[in-house]
């Protein structure tokens, strides 16, 4: 196969990718190769939970996580095989990577100078925005200061050493799949960008003359949703607003350098399990959103596969998506004018309205001393689950149409997804098997004094104010591991677990099936001596928290006493407060892929604890099969995006309460 390189700047509108990576280093360097064979201009690199969490393969966390919603890196022979036969001094590389993002960086630049690269000329991006992870993602390690720091010293390194690198990536797109509202997604985003750079300027790392270099290379990244006008002034919005902060708060003079860059994926959370097909048309009105105001076009675009609601895109499912990119860029004519908006009365309006409660949410955070402390207070997660449960109550009860979900439910079969079994990608459980043996092989060839005495450096600079990154680097020139790397950090800066939002969340005006609800679950409780208690337990390294923390919600509104403790927990940790609280119905929510892993580690555990008569129940993005096969072992009910109603949920977690307590009296509804 020919070596692929990018084409020249002047032959593409814009960064094409599609997010990538899963099982191997190898199998995901097969992916990217056929992806840039068929015209796709850039990388963008999806990192297995263990790696994007600091842990490596071995680790217990880790168990039915490794190389399920992206690609396993433990140590610089795994990036070695990820980009081998890729010319990284001709690649543009996004990485989706926060908080060890230093080290995959690290990881990334060690590979490209052995391939012989100008570490100065490489260009791409980290992720690297912690603040949305405490408040979306979930995949945090350290808490917000030492995660700044982190950051803060990225920023300083590139700058001088990889001036073409963008070193941190500000996400509003996590902030709207958590709930935010457009004024929120805005606000949120760039109050979290004003955290960093105060952080750089008050660090001294960076002179005062380079600072808009700093500037020049934050980007941003963004969540496009189906509301095609809304999306597109949000973008005007954001490119004003912008510019305005960096010319008056830091003095950036040059208009080049407070340019609004930002990146792209359209909105996964819209996908639909029900009427899949439908997703097609949501990605295209989506990319539109973004690139047809050529003011505040995006630089590059990503575009999800219309099936990800059902499981992992296959290969040519995320073909499919690359060819919406292509059309649109050089079949039609959407790119050859001039902004086609400038001077509409609507768009104005909307921009102003946006910007002008931007600006007001951006003070409230300011007022509580910024981005950090309004992560610390809880103030911006309680916000984000509010504004969700806020729109769940609005697609409930119809005011918010989903076509196919709660209106025209009524559909042809679909040929897409009459072999379901083959219409996603599966990982075979042998890759984690398979990533231990690796790296046991890795650890065995290496120094061990080396990397002991690069670890003992590390350490030490962790507890000083010096940059990270020369220490870091060393680590990774001797093999040291990502597991390896993140404990020694976690042994100077402790870990974190962020505030929830639950207990913050508003209670709605119950409509009349919450009502009945509401007395079910408190004649059940009476029946069984007290309230029912329902434990929401989210097990293994998977952070997406919205659907826990909605279910949480409801709950607590139906009645039940919700016991629930956050993401990251072992099944051990669950089992452990299912007896400690008495629960009488266990809730597993699980979106990574490792139900067939984690949810029977609970079942034994619980049986072993002497609790095999609590019931559970799970939710999340299980294949039919799956379900199946969980159903086979125990498990009462499964639940996928499809079941929308949360308050019909809530009932069905009722019926499993008396069924496995043989309350067979109907309870008045």
């Amino acid at each position: 196969m020919p070596t692929p390189s990018a084409p020249k700047d002047r032959d593409r509108p814009w960064v094409m990718r599609t997010y990538a990576g899963h099982s191997s280093p190898a199998e995901s360097n097969a992916l990217y190769r056929r992806n840039l064979a068929k015209g796709q201009t850039g990388l963008s690199v999806a990192f297995d939970l263990p790696t994007q969490t600091g842990y490596d393969p071995d680790d217990e966390l880790a168990a039915g996580e490794v190389g399920k919603v992206g690609v396993p890196v433990s140590h610089l022979g795994d990036m070695r095989a990820l980009f081998d036969g890729i010319p990284l001094g001709e690649m543009n590389t996004s990485m989706t990577i926060n908080a060890t993002a230093m080290w995959l960086l690290a990881l990334y630049q060690v590979v490209a100078e052995e391939q012989g690269a100008d570490v100065a000329a490489l260009a791409g991006t980290t992720q690297n925005d912690i603040v949305k992870e405490y408040l979306s993602r979930g995949t945090y390690v350290f808490p917000p200061a030492p995660s700044m720091r982190l950051i803060t010293d990225m920023v300083a390194h590139t700058v001088t050493a990889m001036p073409k690198w963008n070193p941190i990536n500000i996400c509003s797109y996590h902030l709207q799949e958590a709930g935010a509202t457009p004024v929120q997604e805005i606000a949120y985003a760039m109050s979290t960008a004003i955290a960093v750079l105060d952080s750089v300027r008050d660090s001294g790392q960076v002179p005062q003359e380079r600072f808009g270099d700093v500037v020049a290379r934050m980007s941003f990244f963004v969540n496009a949703g189906v509301r095609f006008v809304e999306e597109m002034c949000k973008m005007r919005a954001f490119t004003q607003l912008w510019d305005e902060l960096t010319r008056e708060r830091y003095g950036v003079a040059d208009p080049k350098h407070r340019r609004f860059r930002y990146g792209v994926q359209v909105n996964s959370l819209g996908l639909t399990e029900a009427q899949p097909e439908n997703n097609v048309q949501r990605i295209v009105l989506e990319m539109l959103a973004v690139t047809l105001s050529k003011d505040a076009r995006a630089r590059a675009v990503q575009l999800p596969a219309w099936n990800e609601a059902l499981g992992l895109p296959r290969p040519w499912d995320q073909q499919w998506s690359l060819r919406l990119q292509q059309v649109l860029a050089y079949e039609t004519d959407l790119l050859e004018h001039d902004d086609l908006f400038t001077g509409s009365v609507v768009v104005e309006a909307k921009v102003a309205e946006l910007v002008e409660g931007a600006r007001a949410e951006m003070a409230r955070v300011e007022e509580m001393g910024g981005a950090v402390a309004a992560v610390e207070s809880g103030y911006m997660k309680g916000q984000l689950v509010a504004s969700l449960a806020e729109r769940r109550r609005r697609m409930e009860s119809g005011e918010d149409v989903v076509v196919g979900v709660n209106r025209f439910e009524s559909t042809e079969p679909n040929p897409l997804t009459a072999d379901l079994d083959t219409a996603i990608q599966t990982v075979d459980p042998a890759v984690e098997a398979a990533a231990q043996e690796a790296l046991r092989a890795w650890r065995a060839d290496r120094d061990d004094a080396a990397v002991a005495q690069a670890l003992d450096e590390l350490r030490r600079v962790a507890g000083t104010d010096e940059n990270l990154v020369a220490a870091t680097l060393a680590c990774v020139r001797v093999g040291v591991t990502t597991g390896e790397w993140a404990g020694a950090l976690r042994e100077v800066f402790g870990e974190y677990r962020a505030p929830t939002g639950v207990s913050a969340a508003a209670t709605g005006e119950a409509d009349g099936s919450l009502t009945d609800v509401r007395e079910r679950v408190r004649a059940t409780g009476e029946e069984l001596g007290g309230r029912l208690r329902l434990l929401v337990g989210k097990p293994g390294l998977d952070g997406h928290s919205n659907g826990a923390e909605q279910i949480a919600v409801r709950a607590r509104d139906a009645g039940f006493e919700v016991v629930y403790q956050g993401i990251r927990l072992t099944p051990a940790q669950i089992v452990s407060a299912a007896v400690e609280e008495d629960v009488h119905v266990v809730g597993l929510s699980v979106l990574s892929g490792s139900h067939l892993q984690v949810v029977p580690a609970v079942l034994a555990g619980l049986k072993e604890a002497g609790l095999d008569d609590v019931p559970v129940v799970v939710g999340g993005i299980v294949p039919d099969g799956d379900a199946r096969r969980l159903r086979e072992q125990g498990v009462a009910r499964v639940f996928t995006p499809k079941d929308f109603g949360m308050t019909d949920i809530m009932g069905q977690i009722v019926d499993v309460v008396r069924e496995a307590n043989g309350l067979d009296a109907p309870v008045p509804a």
